[in-house]
């Protein structure tokens, strides 16, 4: 038996591992359900049979999803977290190669590879913005573009008109749009002008299921029926779909969430203004080197590297979490400038 040579040119992916006090690494959310939500789970869960497959396409978790946002059930696929839809849809289309725009999220170029698709590299411009025509220059023979927005770990939106130049080359766009209940603004709707388009959306952020692995996208039937024909089944299991269509039907609850995680994510910018973007997203991306010097404090952050080396990635926490984090980086400037 011989591992191939492929898998062993992988590196695990890692996150810091030990009992730290205060967890900004991740972008969860950091409130848990309440606990009343949680009954209206189990309720669910109490009328389903656990030795029993659940539907082979997730339709009760489609249904739920396609009433919120007014669509068709046929044009929503949900998988066991993002991640799972991803790792088709880097070789659901023809085409020799796959587009990212880097720095971003790792997983497009993790799953290209994986499947042996070259990666077309476009770089965000300095400010972290994408440059629409040197990406549709790129995506003549490609098989899919990924775009972020709000992008991972910037935390920026990408301009609608930049996106709209790669959906008129006609090919397949994915646009990651996990933290787009932080930044108000979505473009989902665009689905219906351009079939080309699939719109990636996770409940592990705003909807504070990280734990339970919801992903799914919005695209048009096309898409999603080719998705299924390939897609594992049964992947999407009862406590999953349990959890979707009840949190949906609390929407204003996971919307006052937000409002409090953007109102703590300002207040962190204007402390740190001079080492921090502005972000659309759950998370800060900052110019300090404070990696190490948090951790030693009980704080994990997500340490960044390559074109952002030296920088750091941090969820928004609870306020208390916040508090921390803000009294630490300011003693790591303070032994900065003493040093």
């Amino acid at each position: 038996m011989r591992v191939r040579e492929l898998v062993k040119s992988f590196e695990p992916y890692r996150v810091e591992e030990g009992d730290y006090p205060v967890r900004l690494d991740k972008n969860e959310s950091p409130y848990d359900l309440p606990g009343w939500v949680k009954e209206e789970i189990f309720e669910e869960l109490r009328e389903l049979s656990f030795n029993r497959y659940p539907h082979i396409t997730s339709m009760p978790a489609r249904e739920a999803i396609a009433d919120f946002y007014g669509l068709s059930p046929e044009n929503v696929a949900v998988g066991n977290g993002g991640d799972e839809l991803i790792s088709y849809l880097v070789r659901l289309f023809e085409g020799g190669y796959v587009v990212t725009t880097p720095p971003t999220f790792s997983m497009y170029y993790f799953y290209a590879k994986l499947n042996g698709i070259p990666v077309l590299e476009a770089p965000l411009r300095e400010d972290f913005t994408m440059d629409g025509d040197a990406i549709a220059e790129k995506a003549g023979n490609a098989s899919v573009v990924f775009i972020a927005s709000p992008n991972n770990p910037t935390g920026n939106l990408q301009p609608e008109e930049e996106i709209v130049k790669v959906l008129d080359t006609g090919t397949a766009v994915v646009l990651d749009e996990a933290y787009a209940e932080f930044a108000g603004k979505t473009l989902w709707r665009l689905i219906e002008e351009y079939p080309n388009l699939i719109v990636l959306r996770t409940f592990s952020k705003a909807f504070s299921l990280a734990g339970v692995r919801a992903g799914y996208l919005l695209a048009n039937r096309e898409i999603v029926d080719a998705l299924y024909r390939v897609k594992s089944p049964f992947s999407v299991g009862v406590m999953t779909t349990a959890a979707v269509k009840v949190v949906l039907r609390h929407y204003d609850l996971v919307e006052r969430r937000v409002a409090k995680i953007i109102e703590e994510r300002e207040r962190i910018r204007r402390v740190f203004r001079e080492f921090t973007y502005p972000s659309d997203a759950n998370f800060l991306l900052m110019r300090l080197n404070a990696y190490e010097f948090l951790l030693g404090k009980g704080i994990a952050v997500r340490k960044l590297a390559g074109r952002l080396d030296g920088h750091i990635r941090v969820t928004v926490g609870r306020k208390w979490e916040n508090r921390k984090l803000i009294e630490a980086l300011r003693e790591f400037l303070e032994v900065r400038e003493c040093g």
